[in-house]
């Protein structure tokens, strides 16, 4: 699969991937939650084989496209009725 493919299909699972991590470690900071999210992701798009393929030519670049993914997915979801406890929680 080439590496834009692999990178839609990372978008597609941001924001599961932020809610889940945030249901894991909702008692954690939001740095550590960040992190644990750019930690999954990084896995799941395979960055170390896109890298050795030459298909990242500025690995901090890319790291910080994520994290800016990374916020804008939980802006997105504190924003949503996704984010809304349900009565009496």
């Amino acid at each position: 699969m080439d590496f834009a493919a692999k990178l839609l299909q990372g978008l597609s699972l941001l924001p599961a991937v932020v809610n889940g991590i945030q249901g894991l470690f909702g008692d954690r900071s939001g740095q550590e939650n960040k992190t644990a999210a750019l930690s999954f992701l990084e896995t799941t798009l395979s960055i170390g084989e896109a890298l050795g393929a030459r298909n990242i030519t500025d690995e901090a670049k890319f790291r910080e496209g994520l994290s800016k993914m990374v916020d804008g997915a939980v802006e997105c979801l504190s924003a949503s009725t996704w984010a809304q406890k349900a009565p009496g929680k």
